[in-house]
């Protein structure tokens, strides 16, 4: 059987409050960033980190058209 993968409420909801360090978009919450900036970092790569690592989730999220799952 595979694996079952279950979603880690805290670290989502860490996302959803996480703001941008740095860039034109300082200070703005990762989950209100405009997809072509994300899809820029999708192709320029991602910081490595934390960081990277939740852009990039933000990126697949928006990508999938689950931006809802952001609203509360």
């Amino acid at each position: 059987m595979g694996t079952v993968l279950k979603p880690d409420k805290q670290a989502f909801e860490a996302l959803t409050k996480a703001r941008m360090p740095f860039g034109k978009y300082k200070g703005c919450r990762l989950v209100d960033l405009p997809e072509p900036y994300l899809v820029w970092f999708s192709r320029q790569g991602f910081p490595p980190g934390k960081l990277g690592e939740q852009l990039r989730t933000v990126y697949e999220i928006k990508r999938n058209g689950l931006e809802y799952l952001f609203k509360p």
